[in-house]
């Protein structure tokens, strides 16, 4: 009995380094606490992997995922609690509060996190927004702390990578006397 409570604790605990980064980008305070809701549950404990299925929710202070499917890989390979989040759906959507009050949103058929990198792969119907900007294409990634993005469309495709700037308003002092 004591060994199947510990394999159910498992799933969850791989998920900690998910709280490390939350103080990183942002200076409000935020909870240790982190939520995952989903219709189903499942882990591979060998392999180190926890899966969560159907109508998936993860809220962690300034970050939120929601998918259909979603995969957390422990990654010992690279060290203690480096995890890679692999989520899926129609789309799959991963949003983050960023230090300057902005929502970063992003969104693809697969969105991969590394949660120690702070890298994200955008998969399928990339999306991703902050601040008005926003850049759609096949796939996207973007170095959340470099600031670092890329973004190509499908070679078999005729669509395009598609920016959407927004100026950036000029300041109203030195405005005046202009229509």
């Amino acid at each position: 009995m004591t060994n199947n409570l510990f394999k159910i604790l498992i799933v969850p605990s791989l998920l900690i380094a998910f709280q490390s980064h939350a103080n990183d980008t942002i200076e409000t305070p935020v909870t240790n606490q982190i939520s995952i809701r989903a219709d189903k549950q499942e882990g591979q404990l060998k392999e180190s992997v926890g899966i969560f299925e159907k109508n998936v929710e993860i809220i962690h202070g300034n970050r939120r995922i929601n998918a259909d499917r979603l995969e957390v890989h422990k990654r010992g390979d690279l060290g203690e609690n480096k995890q890679l989040l692999i989520a899926t759906g129609s789309p799959a959507y991963f949003e983050e509060k960023q230090a300057d009050g902005t929502i970063m949103s992003a969104s693809a058929n697969e969105v991969r996190y590394d949660v120690s990198q702070r890298f994200l792969t955008l998969i399928g119907d990339a999306s991703i927004a902050q601040a008005g900007q926003k850049i759609t294409a096949k796939s996207i990634t973007y170095d959340i702390d470099q600031q670092l993005i890329s973004a190509e469309k499908d070679e078999n495709s005729t669509d395009r990578v598609h920016t959407i700037l927004v100026p950036v308003e000029n300041n109203k002092e030195d405005n005046k006397g202009q229509p």
